[in-house]
Formats: C-alpha cells, structure tokens, sequence
C-alpha cells in the first residue's frame, strides 16, 4: 500500500470556498435552530473542515421573532445581566426579552454554540438576523435551507 497517496487536507483562506445561506426561523424551535446555524457557520458539515480556519458558510437568519421554545421555557427561563453596579444584576425572562430585543434571542443562542476565541468572534461576524422576511443580501443569491418540520 502507498501510504503517500493518502495526504490529510488543511484548509485556508486561499481553498476554503463560502456560500451564503438562508435559514427561516418561523415556527422553528430556538436551540434546533442555533445549532443548524453553529454548524453552518464553523464549517463542520463540509468535507474540508479544519479547526483552526474559517471554514463555515455566511448564514442569514429571517423571521427571527418567529422563533418558538418548547414547554414553560417561554416563561421560566431568564436572562441575567448586570450593569458593572453594585446592585446592577437585572434579569427577565425570554418572553420579555423577545419582545424588548428580538434578535438577541438568536444571536445568544449561537453565539454560545461558537468558539470562545477570536476564531469564535470572527465566525460570529458572518451571522446575520432580521426581523423580518426582508434581508439587504439579494445580491449574494443566498441558498435556502429547509430544517427539519417538528
């Protein structure tokens, strides 16, 4: 057997070939959706995938008010902040904060499926939510991607 024939790819910014894709958030269940997003974003489903590059598709999100939480989480569960204050914790629940900010819902949820380095940081850039079906990226022809229907 020719063991040379057999070369582990690594890809970089000169190889790695990036589309652009469209997620559709109605009626789409917010941590199944995170995820398909996270996965898009670091490259993980495509063949060439390498750790340390930006690998990952520029994934658009529309309808991102439209996402729904399975159970009581709607109202029990709670995001906390806090202000730098003493006394400054403030928290609310995700009812209340996708009705104040609706894409913060979205963008949490993915941003904690992400690398906690710059690479993280730099995969979050090409993430983009709106609120509604209208986005401003016609030009880059997105391709739509159908999840799962529960």
């Amino acid at each position: 057997m020719n063991t040379l024939s057999y070369k582990t790819v690594s890809a970089n910014k000169a190889t790695v070939t990036k589309e652009w894709v469209l997620l559709d958030a109605t009626n789409q269940v917010l941590g199944r959706l995170a995820v398909q997003a996270a996965t898009m974003l670091r490259g993980k489903h495509k063949p060439n995938f390498t750790p340390h590059v930006d690998c990952g598709d520029n994934v658009i999100i529309i309808n991102a008010e439209k996402v729904r939480l399975t159970g009581d989480k709607m109202d029990k569960k709670t995001y906390v902040r806090h202000s730098g204050y003493p006394g400054g914790q403030r928290s609310e629940t995700a009812k209340e904060l996708l009705k104040r900010k609706p894409l913060f819902l979205v963008e949490h949820a993915i941003k904690g499926m992400l690398p906690k380095t710059r690479l993280g940081s730099e995969l979050f850039r090409n993430l983009y939510v709106y609120q509604g079906p209208e986005h401003p990226h016609q030009a880059q022809q997105p391709k739509q991607i159908t999840l799962n229907e529960n």
